[in-house]
């Protein structure tokens, strides 16, 4: 598996891509640039969510009721779902084990890695014994953020429900939303670490898939009207070569008075002229890219096609993804 790098954006209108549950699930705003921003754990949510959905292979990560069936599983009590036994001669048996169920089975270990901590009964020891295996995950994602300021809109509504019994007067609700956020996530699948889990080139796909068709598909309240806008996957042909930092490579135009009036992708355009110039730059280390780009995307002084021709004309292999 060769090292690539990942630059995605999406999009999303009167809708929350990240609440935070510390501040009354608003959505997240860096103060200092009035910049939206997502977590990496939210886009994984929504990747293992999708792959688990659509395929057959098996996520670590997810909420799963107790064997006693109150509340769900702690991450001891899942790392027990991939061990035959409750017993065992030695820790480093233990640890073997769920080692090759782990990665044989569950591609979101194979993607982002886990720490699983293990108390189990040793053998010859009166008190379970405890330790834990770590797997540094090929796919790190650096936190998603607008590509613009945003604004922060509080909206008030009336529930369905009476505020109590024999009462008449109904319930209020209160939520926070932003009219718009262009967000870019930037991303790398690191080919040593990759190693480590034996993460598969099929993994990679339904990464891919999940990326583009997860965020489309999550059709929650407030998240309903995600749309992939852009995916590129710079693949590269030397060792321990990447150009880094994409999505600060990128950045939009528009003809609006302030950035927060943006309501709607085709309000912008986005100038890829610094990415290119890097492309160039590295054109002798790129295998090949892959590409998916939504129809309504405009890149300034480009259109779609003239954006993958400029890098073919580099001499760079180009494919488009069949998402």
């Amino acid at each position: 598996m060769n090292r690539s790098e990942l630059l995605f954006l999406y999009d999303l209108n009167d809708a929350n891509p990240n609440g935070d549950p510390l501040d009354e699930n608003k959505p997240r705003i860096d103060e200092e640039t009035e910049t939206n921003i997502v977590t990496d754990v939210r886009l994984k949510r929504t990747i293992r969510d999708y792959i688990d959905q659509k395929y057959d292979d098996d996520i670590f990560v997810k909420e799963k009721a107790s064997s006693s069936g109150e509340g769900i599983q702690d991450a001891k009590m899942r790392a027990m779902d991939y061990l035959s036994k409750n017993e065992y001669d030695s820790m480093e048996l233990a640890k073997n084990e769920l080692s090759k169920n782990l990665l044989s089975t569950s591609i979101d270990v194979r993607l982002f890695g886990a720490t699983i901590p293990l108390e189990l009964k040793i053998k010859g020891k009166t008190k379970k014994q405890t330790s834990s295996l770590v797997y540094t995950g090929p796919v790190q994602f650096r936190m998603g953020r607008s590509l613009h300021k945003v604004e922060l809109t509080h909206i008030k509504g009336t529930g369905a429900f009476a505020s109590g019994d024999n009462k008449s007067q109904k319930t209020f609700r209160e939520e926070y939303v932003l009219p718009y956020s262009l967000i870019a996530f930037y991303g790398v699948i690191n080919e040593v670490a990759a190693e480590d889990t034996h993460l598969k080139e099929e993994d990679v796909d339904k990464l891919l898939d999940a990326m583009w068709n997860g965020t489309k598909n999550l059709i929650t309240r407030s998240k309903f009207g995600q749309t992939p806008r852009l995916l590129l996957q710079i693949e590269y042909s030397e060792d321990y070569y990447f150009i880094g930092d994409l999505n600060n490579k990128i950045s939009i135009t528009h003809e609006l008075d302030n950035d927060k009036e943006i309501r709607k992708i085709a309000d912008v355009k986005i100038d890829v002229k610094n990415l290119l110039d890097n492309l160039e730059k590295s054109k002798d280390k790129i295998n090949k890219i892959y590409y998916k780009i939504d129809e309504n995307v405009s890149f300034d002084d480009n259109d779609n096609s003239s954006l993958v021709d400029k890098i073919k004309s580099y001499g760079i292999d180009v494919e488009e993804l069949s998402l």
